[in-house]
C-alpha cells in the first residue's frame, strides 16, 4: 500500500510540474548542448558545443569521403551520410568542413508561431528580421550553418544572396539545407560561399517558421547534432559526432599513405598486386612502419606526434 501511495504522489508531481511547464527555449543552451555530446572532452564554445580544432577541420579536408565514412561505420554511426545535393557553386575539389549551427524549420502554424516569436524576441534576437535570420546573427568563425527546410521549395527559399553575403562574412563557410535557396545567380557571385541545397526557387520565404536552434535535426538520412563536423563534398556530406573526429581523421591519413605506400611497392615489383590489395601480413606491415619512421615531417599529413603514438599502439 506504501508503494502504491508512493507511486501516485509522484505521478502526481509530474502532472503538475506539466502543468506549469512552458516553451522557453529557441536556441538552446549551453548546458542543453553539453548533455547531447557528454563523449567530448575537449575544449567548448562559449554556447557549448564542442571546439575541434581548424587544425583537425584542415586535416579533414585532405581525407577521402569512402575512408572518413568507413571510420563512422567502424564505430557503427550507420547513418550520418547524405548524397543527391546541388552545389551552389559546383567544383569536383571543393570541399567544406566546419562545426555544425543547426537549425529546424516547420511549416507555419499560427499559434506555435506567436509563441516561438516571443520566446525568441526575449533570448535577444532581433525583432525586425524574420526568425530565419536568427540563426545566422549566431554564427562564428568555422560554423557551417545546417537547416532542415523540411524540403520545401515554393516559398520555402531559406536564403536569398544578402543573407549568404552575411553567412560567409560570420563563418567563413557556407550551408547544408535540407530545401532551398532564392536568387540562387546572385548566390554564386559571393565570393568563398557554397552551399548543398536541395534547389533554387525565385520565391520568398513565406509560411515556414523556425522552431530551434542547436537542437538536434534530420538531413535526409542523417540525425545532425550541434557541434557535428561537417564534411561537404561533390560526392555527398557527413556529420561527424566531434570526439570521433580526431581518430577518423589519423586513420583516414594512415589509409592514403598506406595505399601511397602499396602502389609504389607494386610498381617496384617488390610486392602483387594481391598483396596490397589484401590485409598486409606482418613483415609488410614493419616495412610500412619502418616506411612511415623514414619520413620527413613535412611529408606527414598529421604531428609526428600522433604518428609516434599510432605506431607505439600498433607494437
Amino acid at each position: 500500500m506504501r508503494r502504491v501511495l508512493s507511486g501516485l504522489f509522484i505521478f502526481t508531481a509530474l502532472i503538475c510540474n506539466d502543468a506549469h511547464a512552458q516553451y522557453n527555449r529557441v536556441a538552446m543552451n549551453r548546458e542543453y548542448i553539453i548533455s547531447l555530446t557528454p563523449q567530448w572532452k575537449g575544449e567548448r564554445l562559449p554556447d557549448g558545443r564542442p571546439y575541434v580544432s581548424d587544425d583537425l577541420l584542415e586535416r579533414l579536408k585532405k581525407v577521402v569521403l569512402t575512408h572518413a565514412w568507413g571510420g563512422l561505420k567502424k564505430h557503427k554511426f550507420n547513418n550520418q551520410y547524405q548524397g543527391n545535393w546541388m552545389m551552389v557553386n559546383p567544383d569536383k575539389n571543393t570541399i567544406m568542413t566546419g562545426r555544425a549551427v543547426t537549425a529546424q524549420y516547420m511549416p507555419q502554424r499560427p499559434d506555435f508561431g506567436d509563441v516561438i516569436r516571443k520566446v525568441g524576441l526575449a533570448e535577444g534576437h532581433g525583432d525586425k528580421a524574420l526568425s530565419n535570420v536568427w540563426p545566422i546573427e549566431m554564427l562564428k568563425d568555422g560554423d557551417v550553418y545546417v537547416a532542415d527546410g523540411f524540403a520545401k521549395m515554393n516559398e520555402g527559399t531559406l536564403i536569398g544572396d544578402r543573407l549568404a553575403n552575411s553567412i560567409y562574412s560570420k563563418s567563413k563557410r557556407g550551408v547544408v539545407f535540407w530545401g532551398s535557396v532564392r536568387n540562387l545567380q546572385e548566390i554564386q557571385k559571393v565570393e568563398g560561399f557554397n552551399g548543398w541545397i536541395l534547389g533554387n526557387h525565385p520565391s520568398a520565404i513565406n509560411e515556414v517558421m523556425l522552431t530551434s536552434i542547436n537542437a538536434p535535426i534530420r538531413i535526409g538520412d542523417a540525425t545532425v547534432l550541434p557541434g557535428d563536423v561537417v564534411y561537404a563534398s561533390p560526392y555527398g556530406t557527413l556529420f561527424l559526432p566531434a570526439y570521433l573526429v580526431e581518430g577518423i581523421v589519423l586513420e583516414a591519413e594512415i589509409s592514403n599513405l598506406r595505399h601511397v605506400y602499396g602502389i609504389m611497392r607494386n610498381k617496384a615489383g617488390d610486392w602483387t598486386t594481391g598483396q596490397i590489395d589484401s590485409e598486409y601480413t606482418p613483415q609488410m606491415n614493419k616495412e610500412f612502419h619502418d616506411y612511415l619512421r623514414s619520413l620527413p615531417d613535412n611529408k606527414l599529413p598529421m604531428p609526428r606526434k600522433e604518428l609516434n603514438a599510432y605506431l607505439e599502439a600498433k607494437k
